[in-house]
């Protein structure tokens, strides 16, 4: 998705269908993505300045919880190298673009359209009153979803074609096939097509990069499950051994307690 709107111009259309504004002129964008080669393993999909506004934007394919922590992070940075040069110590008010946090999400879990993650969610207190929050907007950008978003930007309406596509086809046949065959129908049928044309090789590697860490990522997933419910079950039949029942019945409600236990099993 970052490389679908490198261009200033796709970019501001994004901007516009999210923001439901009406701005014209790409060269009022200006971006400042952070780069990781500068920032070591803080980097971001996309940032960028319009009208004293900070936009970041984030492409995720599995829902994540701490998004709203990372921004903190990209955020902090980014103001830190605007500011390098201004006087923090003054009376004066050291003015800064206004953020705003949006993710765009096209995983296989079910998500709804439209959904709020805030950085207080992931806080271990939930006091009364917040002294630090951060609120990122959630967007489903599949196939199907968000029907008048993707009314007012044709170049993301044509990626979730284009994913769902190869996604479709690599239920029958390998993926470098099916990267290729969306590809190719796409240019025939005008979706992404300029952009696949000229960015053809680029586009496929990319594709199937992601469509791997996607998988594998899912993979590792349900590995994690299998290896934590056999944990479970042999942390059970031990207990059982011993006719530890209120042990198994508290370990089932009780995170600490488990742990405990896997503890003084050697588990």
């Amino acid at each position: 998705m970052k490389l679908i709107f490198s261009s200033k111009k796709e970019l501001l259309e994004l901007y516009n269908a999210v923001n439901e504004t009406s701005y014209e002129n790409p060269e009022e964008l200006e971006v400042n993505t952070l780069d990781n080669a500068i920032y070591m393993s803080m980097r971001n999909d996309l940032s960028f300045i319009i009208d004293s506004r900070l936009a970041l934007y984030e492409h995720q394919s599995t829902y994540n919880p701490n998004l709203p922590l990372r921004f903190l992070m990209y955020t902090a940075n980014l103001y830190s190298n605007m500011t390098k040069d201004r006087n923090l110590y003054g009376s004066r008010p050291v003015r800064l673009p206004a953020p705003g946090f949006v993710i765009f999400y096209n995983g296989l879990s079910e998500q709804p359209d439209r959904q709020i993650i805030k950085l207080s969610d992931v806080y271990e207190v939930q006091d009364r009153e917040i002294s630090l929050e951060l609120k990122a907007v959630m967007l489903n950008i599949n196939r199907g979803h968000n029907e008048r978003l993707m009314s007012k930007c044709k170049t993301l309406k044509d990626y979730s074609i284009y994913v769902d596509k190869v996604r479709e086809y690599t239920k029958s046949m390998p993926l470098e096939d099916a990267v290729e065959k969306a590809i190719t129908e796409c240019i025939e049928d005008d979706i992404l097509a300029e952009f696949l044309r000229n960015n053809r090789t680029e586009a496929k590697n990319v594709s199937i990069f992601e469509y791997d860490e996607e998988r594998h990522m899912r993979q590792t997933k349900e590995e994690g499950r299998e290896e934590g419910a056999a944990r479970v079950n042999h942390l059970n039949r031990l207990l059982a051994r011993q006719n530890r029942t209120e042990d198994i019945v508290r370990a089932a409600n009780d995170k600490e307690w488990q742990e405990k236990l896997f503890e003084e099993f050697g588990l």
